[in-house]
Formats: structure tokens, sequence, C-alpha cells
């Protein structure tokens, strides 16, 4: 037990769990934060909080950790794993397949905000930059010109951001790009962000329901990788990548897809003179998340 308010609780509980996890054999890995594992016992697991996720061969090793756990700790078993940090687990052994959602958190976070149900379904997150042909495509996007909001508009948009990002991130990466854009312009957001924050509750009323599947694979790491350049405000450009464990590809057969296991969406800081200088500048991110 950690002290209400006590900065330094969290902390203390993790070292205090550390030692006494120790005197069993389980350790941290060194490489690998927040994944465990025994010296001599087939069990992994990570620790998220006061979330144990284990992984096992032999149910016996399984209770091991467990009656370890009981021994100073008030200790809740799921044998099915169905639920983790919030994220729902749907398992199919026999096709190895494991689907990840979060029923219901999109209706609360819409019931908070009070936000109506759309008129018309709304199928993009996000208004995308109108197209240009031409030598126009080297022209940056165009300052936002609209009214500053006030302090009460400025902490709603901040609150939907905060309230959805985890969502994002855990099993629906198609709103990363839409909330990354709306946190660019928090800061100081303006009757446009405004509306576009409108668009993307339309956007999540239309699609409450998202799901991501993780296949069994041969743990390669994959790469999908692209960059834009002058597609964000004050003449910036963006970067995304797609990190999945999956195959070696092969030619004349499709590339075997899988879930993410990391996803980048940001805009670069750096303010590029040319296309080539985007890319350059991605590659920073991309070795960083290597």
């Amino acid at each position: 037990k950690g002290m209400y308010g006590l900065p330094q609780a969290g902390i203390l509980a993790n070292k205090l769990l550390r030692k006494r996890l120790a005197k069993h054999g389980y350790f941290e890995c060194t490489h690998t934060p927040g994944l465990w594992k025994h010296v001599s016992r087939p069990v992994w697991f990570t620790l998220v909080v006061d979330d144990f996720g284990i992984k096992y061969c032999g149910e016996q090793h399984a209770q091991h950790l467990i009656s370890v756990l009981e021994e100073d700790y008030t200790v809740e078993v799921d044998w099915k794993g169905a639920l983790y940090c919030g994220i729902s687990l749907e398992w199919d052994y026999k096709n190895r397949t494991v689907d990840l959602s979060m029923p219901g958190y999109v209706q609360k976070q819409l019931t908070r905000y009070d936000h109506p149900s759309p008129r018309r379904p709304q199928h993009c997150p996000y208004s995308p930059n109108p197209i240009k042909y031409g030598k126009k495509t080297q022209e940056p996007v165009p300052e936002d010109t609209s009214p500053i909001l006030g302090k009460d508009g400025k902490k709603y948009i901040q609150q939907v951001v905060g309230s959805f990002l985890y969502y994002a991130r855990a099993v629906d990466a198609t709103i990363l790009m839409a909330l990354s854009a709306i946190a660019a312009d928090q800061a100081n957001p303006t009757e446009n962000t405004m509306k576009r924050v409108k668009q993307f509750l339309d956007y999540m009323h239309t699609h409450p329901n998202a799901k991501i599947r993780y296949k069994a694979s041969d743990m390669i790491l994959n790469i999908h990788s692209d960059a834009s350049y002058l597609t964000a405000a004050r003449s910036r450009s963006r970067a995304g990548g797609y990190y999945f464990l999956g195959e070696i590809p092969k030619d004349n057969k499709p590339i075997f897809l899988n879930g993410a296991v990391s996803i980048l969406c940001q805009i670069l800081k750096l303010v590029a003179a040319s296309a080539a200088a985007v890319y350059s500048g991605f590659d920073v991110f991309d070795n960083k998340i290597q």
C-alpha cells in the first residue's frame, strides 16, 4: 500500500515488489522494461501498475507466481485472461489469434461530452488538406486565422484529446492522425480546431467499436513507413510508421500483415527545406523506435 497523494508512493511500492519477487527467482528483463521472467521456471509476465499479464507453460508454474504474490497482496485471478489494462481480449487458440477491443469506452466518452448523434454518418475523423497540383504542391498549409477559443473551449479540447489517446494507441490507429493534428493546436485552439473536434466526435459516434487482431507469426519485425512534406501548419511535415511482427516478405506473395506493436504518427519539429529532408528527419524517429 502507498500513502495517498505521495508522489513517491508508486516507485516505493515497485521497489518493494521487486525485492519480494527477487527472493523467489523473479526478475525484470534488462532490455525490456515491464517484462519479467523466472530464473528457471517457464513463466513470463508483464506488469502495468498492479495488472499482471502472465504467460506460462504448465499451470503449476503460474500457481507458483500466484502463491508468491498472495504472501503479501490480495490477488484476483482471471484464468481466461479476458481483460488487461482496460482492454478486452478474445482468444482463439485454434486459429492462433487474439482480438483486442474496449467495448463501451467510446459511448462513455461521448456521453461525458454530451455529444449528439450526427445527422449523417461520418467516415473521416479529420478533414484532409485540399489536393494541390503543379507548383502549388510546394506551398505550405495556410495559417488558421479563425478566432481564438476561451478557457472553457481550450479545456474541452484538451480533455477530448486526452481521453481518446489511450483508446487510439490500444485498439484504433485510424484516429491517431486526427488526434495528433488537434493536439498540435490545443495550446492555442481556434474555432476551426473546435470544428475538427466535433468532426472527430461524429466519427467516433459512427465507429464506436474498433477491434484489432493479432495473429501468430514468425516474430520478424516489419516496418511500413512514409512521410509527407509541408502538410502541417507552420510549414511543418509529418512522419508515419507502422511496426508489426510478421514474416520475411517473399516475392509474388502478399505481405503478412498483423496488429501493430508500435505506431508513429508525428509532426516533425524541424522545418524541412525539401521532401528529401523530411525523409531524413523521419529516419531519426525510425531509428529511435527500433
